[in-house]
Order: C-alpha cells, then sequence, then structure tokens
C-alpha cells in the first residue's frame, strides 16, 4: 500500500481551512447565546474535531485553554481571536 507524504504546505492548508471553518461556524450562530467557557466535548462538537486534534492545537499553542481540576475549558472570544489572527488572504 502506498504511503502518502504529508507536506508542511499541507498542513499549513490543513490549518488555514480549519480556522475558516471556525470563524464562519462562528459568525452562522449569531442569534444563539455564546457561552464564555467552552468545554472540550463542546469545543470538538462545534468545530467537528476529534479529540486528537483538539489536543494537537492545544498542544501546539493554537488554542489557548484553562485546566481546572482535571476538565479543560476554552474562552469562546479567544477561540474568535485565534480565527482572526490566523487569517489567510489568498492573492487570486
Amino acid at each position: 500500500m502506498p504511503a502518502d507524504i504529508i507536506t508542511t504546505d499541507d498542513l499549513r492548508e490543513f490549518k488555514r481551512e480549519l480556522l475558516e471553518e471556525l470563524r464562519e461556524l462562528l459568525q452562522n450562530h449569531p442569534g444563539r447565546a455564546t457561552k464564555k467557557w467552552l468545554r472540550s466535548s463542546e469545543v470538538m462538537e462545534l468545530l467537528q474535531l476529534s479529540p486528537g486534534t483538539l489536543q494537537n492545537l492545544r498542544i501546539n499553542g493554537t488554542l489557548p485553554y484553562t485546566k481546572i481540576g482535571g476538565l479543560l475549558y476554552y474562552d469562546a472570544e479567544e477561540i474568535e481571536k485565534v480565527m482572526t489572527k490566523n487569517r489567510i488572504h489568498n492573492k487570486f
């Protein structure tokens, strides 16, 4: 079975697409009251991420979080800031 090689460009494109989807999800729910703090399960459901992907975003510093006891919380405003900060404007 042939192996696929993932390049840094592939990872950058994945990150760009993920952040764009994140921004769209947050913008497409204007009538919904957004909670200040989201638990891991809520972030995974909102962004349609696997536990491993969410963990990678924490480890590489893409998504800031707060740990209290054994629970992880994510600030909804920080998620939006990350998306805005990492916005990529393609010049097509």
